[in-house]
């Protein structure tokens, strides 16, 4: 076995430090002056830093941060993921902007017409019937454990050492150094002992997963499908589904903890809609994307043509035959202006498009004169 030299550790982290203050001055002096937050951070996990003080941030575009003394970063990070498309997108600054300005309300504790329709799109990708919205992974899976204890009347939840699933107080329990469950170190205040409250196993460690489901008094296993708080753990191969038995063979439920993704597909725009002749919708798409056309969702994959034959009411006051329509779609500009269609004669009825604008990522409006 190689040793360490830890001599040579302290030496090269003592230099590295010593050179991140040089490049970050701004930075320091910002976080020395933080007299009133608590922890001189927004929120105290921001103290959990390499250097001696945390990175202060200036501006973000696409994959880049820039912080305060100018130097860029490349961000694999993203929000842990709630940026996945890039921090200001163009199409997502765009929608915003058009929501407090013409909606307003960005903080009104009701529901909208647009919820629905994301858990709509979120069964028709992911299969799953509801959907329960919550702003962080502590409040989504507080709420999850509630709903598991009171299915199947159990009070424990089992988690693996060192997983992430918010700051919830049953996840902060992991394996000890022989063996026995032990709160984790630096769980500070917990409401009540953790081994009351929850069982925990390493992740991978099948044998010890089924000696802590043998109780009987687990309501579900919260689980990472990679542990992601260590770094990156991967399951072995056949983990999951040696967990997925064990969960039905002790009557415990089993949910999955996975940071917020961007579910869109590729965001794009209709432009230049024309008209060809009477039969299909067809879409040229340089990204694969998905749209609501006349209520239908169409598939649009990247690179080539795809058809469908429309059949539904271009209008809600007559009915038309199967139109053709030419949509160009761009995956980087967004509409920022109205557009008008010449006089179009479909089937029975002549009319106008007027005015079609992008409403959100997925679909288009229009008015119709006929």
């Amino acid at each position: 076995m190689v040793e360490i030299d830890r001599n040579r550790l302290d030496e090269l982290f003592t230099r590295e430090r010593d050179e991140f203050e040089k490049t970050h001055p701004k930075s320091k002096a910002a976080y020395a002056s933080a007299e009133h937050l608590f922890g001189r951070v927004p929120m105290t996990w921001m103290n959990k830093k390499a250097g001696s003080f945390p990175v202060y941030f200036e501006s973000a575009r696409g994959n880049t941060i820039r912080d305060i003394d100018g130097n860029d970063y490349i961000d694999f990070a993203l929000g842990d993921t709630g940026a996945m498309a890039g921090h200001a997108a163009p199409e997502v600054a765009a929608a915003i902007v058009r929501h407090v300005s013409e909606q307003g309300g960005l903080t009104t504790m009701l529901p909208t017409l647009d919820a629905e329709w994301v858990g709509a799109e979120l069964t028709r990708r992911f299969g799953m019937d509801r959907w329960s919205f919550a702003l962080t992974a502590t409040d989504a899976n507080r709420w999850v454990i509630r709903l598991v204890r009171a299915l199947t009347g159990r009070s424990k939840i089992l988690f693996h050492s060192y997983c992430y699933h918010g700051s919830v107080d049953e996840s902060l329990i992991v394996v000890g150094p022989n063996g026995e469950s032990m709160s984790r170190p630096g769980n500070v205040g917990e409401p009540v002992d953790v081994l009351e409250t929850s069982r925990v196993a390493e992740f991978n460690d099948l044998d010890a997963l089924e000696r802590e489901l043998a109780h009987g008094d687990v309501a579900a296993v919260l689980i990472e499908p990679a542990l992601t708080n260590i770094g990156i753990v991967l399951p072995e191969e056949g983990y999951h589904d040696g967990v997925r038995a064990l969960t039905r063979k002790y009557g415990t439920l089993q949910t999955y903890t996975i940071a917020s993704k961007n579910f869109e597909d590729a965001p794009f725009d209709l432009v230049d809609p024309s008209s060809n002749s009477p039969g299909a919708f067809t879409f040229t798409s340089s990204n694969t994307s998905v749209a609501t056309i006349f209520g239908r969702t169409v598939t649009i994959v990247g690179g080539g043509i795809t058809t469908i034959t429309a059949t539904e009411s271009a209008s809600g006051d007559y009915a038309t035959g199967s139109i053709t329509t030419l949509f160009t779609v761009n995956p980087i500009t967004s509409i920022t202006g109205a557009f008008t269609v010449p006089a179009k004669v479909f089937g029975d009825a002549p009319f106008n498009l007027v005015d079609p604008t992008s409403t959100r990522a997925i679909a288009f409006t229009y008015t119709s004169s006929n």
